[in-house]
């Protein structure tokens, strides 16, 4: 893996301040905001520099029990090869569930959810892995997420569920240490087990991001100051492994360039101390080696290093990153991992039971059905409010004539949409989906707001791609009643 140095994450709002800045060694931009034919100047001027720029996508839902699509992918890989990226990135995360693996309603979350951490999630996740490892053109690494909610009957650690799927899969990991922040706080989840956990030499770089606590529920922003606990767990990590890469996450509230540049001084302060904690571990480490080889001296076991982990009481190095070790076949042509399970030989089960799970949890958290057994109700609330109000938040952005028109009420009404209509497509069709759900019920109650909304809506749901013909049908027969009014 090629270093990469210190990053920030590109984003329209600070294009011009992100090409200024000095001392930036990468950009990574989100791979679903990139048009490959029609790049960014913007980026454009970043690639001439030598700047690397790395795609980060957010919609490929990995660790869902479908399938990747084959559309995502590709569209993924076109990306990659605008961009002249040497890696590409995505999440362990699901963002979607139901459909036809489990006979239920779609739905989106609009957001990254966590896989349970079972034997059925890792199962179906690494052959996801593999399928999209088979697709991209470059190698692929995967993000930890934050999360407000945890899975009940969990058989792993977060160390030991990435651990195996490097392990399994050989691919490369993107550690987001405000994620591990994220997870202590509302998990109670240690960040330093989780890292002496990790397979340190399959990762590719480091994401670093702010965020805020509010009634003890920590919320991964990114539109926060990076914290000191944050920082203080990068410097954790670079004191067991030097990383390639570091970079900056802001997703909004953009501060001034010269805030920004002081978050990534931070952020070199905190590897450069981490880098010379390793160092001392290894002055320690050597002295102690040269101490059991006087004579006479007790014999001592081997001190614990970087990037090894325990298999039956002995320490066993992960294989090279991209090189999936421990794969045999055995009967049946059946692929059995490190773990010695079956790796194909019933993941259509798997994939089953987990579509079900994560079904019924999505709904519970979009659709109001009830929380699934075993769940932290409180929790579900949270992370349902949040998901709403995230929704509302996105569709404002892709929509912004929605809140000029509605003005004051568009976020208490389209809140108020969300809890009965669950987000099946994307926040386009969103936005006029809430659109038309207004019209219909006779509102904005101001006539000339009615009347602008209406033109709005009309506007936009015409003629659509193939693909929409369903929405296309709906809109159809709801403009005949609309211009019937």
């Amino acid at each position: 893996m090629e270093r990469l140095g210190t990053g920030i994450g590109w984003r329209p709002e600070i294009a011009d301040a992100v090409e200024r800045m000095p001392g930036i060694d990468w950009v990574e931009t989100v791979a679903e905001n990139v048009c490959p034919g029609h790049l960014p100047e913007s980026l454009r001027r970043l690639r001439e520099r030598g700047v690397t720029v790395v795609p980060h996508g957010v919609s490929l839902g990995l660790g869902g029990a479908d399938r990747p699509d084959e559309g995502r992918l590709a569209a993924l890989a076109e990306r990659v090869e605008a961009l002249g990226s040497p890696l590409v990135t995505e999440h362990i995360a699901f963002v979607r569930a139901g459909g036809s693996l489990t006979a239920t309603p779609h739905l989106e979350a609009g957001h990254l959810l966590p896989v349970p951490r079972t034997r059925d999630a890792l199962d179906v996740l690494c052959e996801n892995v593999r399928i999209a490892q088979q697709a991209l053109p470059v190698p692929l690494a995967v993000e930890n997420i934050a999360a407000l909610i945890s899975w009940p009957g969990e058989e792993m650690t977060e160390g030991q569920f990435l651990y195996e799927l490097a392990d399994r899969t050989g691919v490369r990991l993107l550690i987001d240490v405000a994620n591990l922040h994220t997870n202590n706080v509302n998990r109670a989840e240690d960040p330093a087990k989780a890292l002496a956990e990790l397979p340190l030499e399959a990762i590719a770089y480091v994401h670093v991001a702010g965020g805020f606590e509010r009634d003890g529920v920590w919320h991964d922003s990114h539109a926060h100051p990076v914290p000191r606990p944050v920082l203080d767990i990068l410097t954790d990590l670079a004191s067991r492994v030097s990383p390639a890469g570091v970079l900056l996450e802001r997703d909004e509230n953009f501060p001034a360039p010269a805030e920004l540049e002081a978050e990534l001084a931070s952020i070199r302060r905190a590897v450069e101390a981490g880098a010379v904690e390793r160092v001392k571990a290894q002055v320690r480490a050597a002295g102690h080696a040269v101490a059991t080889r006087r004579p006479g001296a007790v014999g001592t076991p081997a001190p614990d290093l970087p990037g090894a982990r325990s298999r039956g009481g002995q320490r066993e190095p992960l294989a090279a990153a991209g090189t999936p070790r421990g794969h045999e076949t055995g009967a049946a042509g059946a692929t059995r991992g490190a773990s010695g399970r079956p790796e194909h030989r019933g993941v259509d089960e798997a994939r089953q039971r987990l579509g079900v799970a994560q079904a019924a949890l999505l709904s519970a958290l979009v659709a109001g059905t009830p929380v699934p057994e075993g769940f932290d109700r409180v929790r579900v609330g949270v992370q349902a409010r949040a998901l709403a109000a995230k929704r509302a938040d996105v569709v404002a952005k892709v929509a912004p004539e929605l809140p000029e028109i509605l003005g004051a009420d568009y976020r208490t009404a389209f809140l108020a949409y969300a809890q009965t209509q669950p987000m099946t497509g994307g926040y386009r069709l969103d936005a006029l989906t809430f659109a038309e759900h207004l019209l219909s019920a006779g509102r904005p109650g101001d006539a000339a707001a009615r009347r602008e909304l209406r033109e709005w809506w009309l506007e936009r749901s015409g003629p659509a791609p193939r693909s929409r013909r369903p929405v296309r049908r709906l809109a159809r027969a709801t403009r005949k009643a609309l211009l019937r009014r």
